[in-house]
């Protein structure tokens, strides 16, 4: 099995905003060692559904599995790839009300900030920027303890939590070595728990599974494993000391077992693969298998699956290493013409021009195209322009696609709306509910303009596989997938 020790350990290349300490906020941050959640009732609900209305515009698709039942609280870790969408993700995975942490600025940063401090989100002060100069020990250590005490009492009073144990996101394919905060605060929840008679919290690893992260309206599959149960340290007063408002590091080694476990079971439902070119070849591995057997991978879930299945075939030397060669060769076409294994049938690439979908698709962009260019085109434009070029890294592009979804509705669109609704049919008793149909039909109108717009990606996947078809690499894509065919015969 996966072991922590082994993985990348780099740390974040520290962007602009974490450079910046807002002391002043992060002092005045809302915290609570009670065990009560510290964000706002009211903006929780809110901004759970500004939430919902991000992960339908960003995601063209959506599969996510139920989580195992658990009564005690749970932190809830992925792979971290994908910016504050895999946190988004996580959150709307679940259904209670959810505590978290993370970089210091995305407590006070303008607009971000102020909904994060809404949601009760705690801040860390990461120790690359300790070493740069940003906050000195004795401020990063008050500030820590702080959020660690905060999580750890919400944790044990059966509140979940949404933790990125890798600390930062990043871009490779494989897990980076965990820091020990959730663990630590996890070890300690279990102390709070054993001393006040509450449930035992767990661990819950998760899943995170995009079909391309980095992509508008790419698929999404959120898959759970089983919780990892956190016993209480042994010693009979830590967990006293702990109710008392006294930070105790627990075990060391107690820490670093959880540690590994954690790992381990988010290694099984990672890509966990040594870099992305091989990646994608488990990927097309699963697609010739399944067209080979006369079946298809109708989902990104079924997709998922099955290359992880060939994963596990070539860790057990039952696939040859030259058709992983091959299958890697073949998938880099494809992925340079922006196509993957869907794009092959099982007599090579499917190359038929969807013209249907090309004339649907104008047809939906245009009709919603009046009110959705009023009401959400100049956001999406901004956020287009931003996340091409944020100093955060291309993980982040879609965080900005995300944050354009949310705000809208509350910041863009109620006075749009207004100004529209006035213009229409200006004073009187029916300008409220003129305004408030008119927001629904901005968020009616995004809906149609984005399956106008899958139609469009559609079609132009479509002439993507014709020319690659009727090219030479097209010809040499078919002669990588027949020998790849024949010696996975070979092998059966």
């Amino acid at each position: 099995m996966p072991d922590n020790e082994p993985a990348p350990n780099i740390d974040p290349v520290l962007s602009s905003g974490a450079m910046k300490l807002r002391r002043k906020k992060l002092d005045n941050l809302p915290w609570d060692h009670s065990g009560r959640h510290p964000g706002n009732s009211f903006f929780w609900h809110l901004i759970i559904q500004m939430m919902n209305i991000a992960w339908r515009y960003i995601f063209r698709s959506r599969q996510v599995d139920a989580p195992p039942n658990y009564t005690g609280g749970r932190i809830f870790s992925s792979i971290h790839i994908n910016g504050l969408v895999d946190p988004m993700s996580l959150v709307l995975s679940q259904d209670r009300k959810v505590i978290s942490m993370g970089r210091h600025d995305l407590m006070t940063m303008p607009l971000i900030g102020w909904f994060s401090r809404r949601m009760g989100s705690q801040p860390v002060i990461r120790k690359p920027e300790i070493r740069l100069g940003v906050a000195d020990e004795e401020y990063a250590s008050r500030i820590n303890q702080r959020t660690l005490l905060t999580m750890t009492n919400c944790i044990a009073a059966g509140h979940n939590a949404v933790v990125m144990p890798e600390g930062k996101s990043h871009q490779d394919s494989r897990l980076h070595r965990f820091k020990t905060g959730p663990m630590r605060f996890g070890i300690n929840a279990a102390a709070i728990a054993d001393e006040k008679g509450q449930d035992t919290p767990a661990l819950q690893p998760v899943g995170l599974h995009y079909r391309r992260h980095y992509w508008f309206r790419t698929d999404l599959f959120v898959e759970f494993r089983e919780p990892i149960p956190i016993e209480p340290p042994s010693d009979p007063d830590h967990g006293l000391k702990l109710a008392n408002g006294e930070w105790t590091e627990p075990p060391h080694e107690q820490v670093n077992t959880l540690k590994d476990e954690l790992f381990r079971e988010l290694s099984i439902v990672t890509p966990n693969a040594p870099d992305w070119p091989t990646y994608r070849a488990w990927h097309l591995l699963a697609h010739i298998d399944a067209n080979q057997s006369g079946s298809s991978l109708d989902t990104f879930k079924d997709e998922v699956f099955a290359a992880r299945e060939v994963r596990n075939l070539l860790s057990n030397d039952d696939i040859p290493e030259e058709a992983l060669e091959l299958s890697m060769e073949a998938a880099e076409i494809l992925h340079s013409h922006d196509l993957d294994g869907r794009a092959i049938s099982d007599s090579g690439v499917s190359a038929t021009s969807q013209w249907g979908r090309l004339l649907g698709s104008l047809f939906l962009m245009l009709v919603a195209a009046p009110l959705t260019v009023v009401s959400t085109g100049a956001q999406a434009i901004i956020a287009w322009y931003l996340g091409d070029r944020t100093d955060e890294g291309v993980d982040a592009r879609t965080t900005y696609h995300m944050l354009a979804a949310m705000f809208s509705p509350v910041l863009f669109w109620p006075p749009i709306a207004a100004i529209v609704t006035y213009y229409a049919i200006g004073q009187g008793p029916l300008l409220a509910p003129g305004i408030l149909l008119m927001i629904i039909a901005f968020h009616l109108s995004n809906l149609t303009f984005l399956l106008g717009y899958d139609l469009w990606a559609d079609f132009a996947n479509s002439r993507r596989r014709t020319r690659l078809f009727s090219s030479s690499e097209g010809a040499k894509l078919e002669g990588l997938l027949s020998e790849t065919k024949s010696i996975l015969n070979l092998s059966k």
